[in-house]
């Protein structure tokens, strides 16, 4: 990258870059600017705002003019003292924009540049004109060009639909097990605001209160059972359940374990006969759909037979969230069957299960390595030819060690969000944790409220 000096620059003088307008750059622009108006964010609203459209979009297009001045022209050295703009034409998305500066005036005693600036879209429309005044730099400047960094977008396109989807209906009766921590408090008040739940509280009456006075939180709203401590908090709270009081089970600041001990009691639990399993769903930045991966809570090694449980568990939960025919990829270290791997094996009956008809639903494919899985890149390196390979909606775990460390790596190092819900049970149970962010909180109630709903649409059938 090298500058023009004052010297150097002459009357005429012009330097220009062309680019095209992507959705990353109108979200990136909302970021760093704040402006979070839905005339630039939402193309539809655009069109009842034209004027802010044009203003949002054409400020994308003067930071162009921007870079012209600051790497071209002059170049490195450069002092802005002044623009003025002039927005002519929206830019809209996909426009390819070409900005141009041309050097009008030249004052040598501050060495000041005077410069008329323009963009121009594809079709020869000019969208911004106006001039800008510069110092030019006196000493010449060579420096290589610095590497961008790399700018990820997170958007939660996924977990949005979801949260609208379930607040379209009514708010479920919600059995809270023992929210005695401000973070079990909070997490059931935004989920009631958030037109989710109908919290009901059960546990020790002082505890409860107390964590809602931490939480400057108001439960006043829901009733609130009290029970002497947590065990009797569970077998209360799945007791609302049996009954039909309560269509969803949410667990507060109780252990897991001491939730699904409750959960699966022979005489008084929610036990069906299907396998109860865990599933966290998934938004993880840079893959293109919602992932589902199981079990990474519940089951620790579980059988064959479980697992097929545990598919036919992942497979109800991807249809309720609109993915008609899921891609399952069953994780291995390896792609290929090993009869020293018995999670190979394992893999390969499931596959001849569902080739049977004992597993329906979802196309089934493995065993696959986790690359394999989720890379069409990486399958193709290695020669896979698969339907799932590269595009699994489910990742099958073989145990419950290998499900959690896939999953909170995915959230600590790729940034993923995930919502967690007990599936098989006779209704939808809600783990939340106090890590959870209140996205991942919110998605995991929407996600049970969807499978609560669609379990009353078919259960008249049974």
């Amino acid at each position: 990258m090298e500058n023009r000096t004052f010297d150097e620059i002459s009357i005429g003088e012009t330097a220009s870059i062309t680019r095209a307008l992507t959705a990353d750059d109108i979200q990136i622009f909302a970021a760093v600017s704040g402006d979070v108006n839905p005339a630039h964010l939402d193309l539809a609203y655009a069109e009842t705002d034209m004027f802010h459209h044009v203003i949002a979009h054409g400020m994308w297009g003067a930071g162009l003019i921007s870079a012209i001045l600051g790497t071209e022209l002059p170049g490195p050295g450069t002092i802005y003292l002044g623009q003025s703009l002039r927005f002519c034409h929206p830019v809209g998305l996909g426009d390819r924009i070409t900005a141009a500066v041309t050097v009008i005036e030249k004052h040598p005693e501050h060495h000041i540049v005077l410069l008329d600036c323009r963009c121009v879209n594809q079709q020869g429309e000019t969208v911004i004109t106006g001039q800008a005044e510069v110092k030019a730099p006196s000493a010449k400047v060579r420096r290589p060009r610095v590497a961008l960094p790399e700018v990820r977008i997170v958007r939660h396109d996924h977990f949005r639909r979801l949260a609208e989807l379930a607040r379209a209906g009514e708010p479920l009766a919600t059995a809270i097990a023992h929210p005695c921590s401000p973070d079990a408090i909070t997490a059931a008040v935004e989920a009631a605001e958030a037109g989710f739940i109908a919290p009901i509280l059960i546990g020790p009456r002082a505890k409860i209160e107390a964590a809602a006075r931490k939480a400057n939180a108001d439960i006043a709203p829901f009733p609130l059972i009290d029970t002497p401590h947590s065990h009797a908090a569970a077998v209360q709270a799945v007791a609302q359940v049996r009954s039909g009081d309560a269509k969803l089970l949410m667990k507060g600041s109780l252990h897991t374990d001491e939730l699904m001990a409750a959960v699966v009691s022979a005489t008084a639990g929610l036990r069906t006969d299907r396998r109860i399993s865990h599933a966290y769903l998934m938004e993880v930045p840079g893959y293109p759909r919602p992932l589902i991966i199981t079990d990474a809570a519940i089951n620790i090694e579980p059988t064959l037979e479980e697992k097929a449980d545990i598919l036919r568990n992942a497979i109800d939960l991807a249809h309720v969230i609109g993915i008609t025919l899921p891609k399952i990829a069953l994780l291995a270290a390896v792609e290929t069957v090993n009869p020293r791997m018995p999670t190979t094996l394992d893999a390969a009956a499931l596959c001849k299960m569902a080739d049977r008809g004992q597993i329906i639903g979802a196309v089934i494919d493995g065993p696959l390595a986790f690359d394999n899985a989720i890379s069409e890149a990486a399958a193709r390196e290695k020669g896979i030819v698969s339907p799932v390979a590269g595009k699994a909606d489910i990742l099958m775990v073989p145990d419950l060690e290998a499900g959690n460390m896939v999953a909170k790596q995915l959230s600590f190092l790729a940034g993923a969000d995930a919502a967690g819900v007990v599936l098989g049970a006779r209704a939808p149970i809600v783990l939340t944790s106090r890590s959870d962010s209140v996205r991942t909180r919110l998605a995991s109630c929407a996600v049970a409220v969807l499978l609560a709903r669609a379990a009353t649409k078919v259960r008249p059938e049974c």
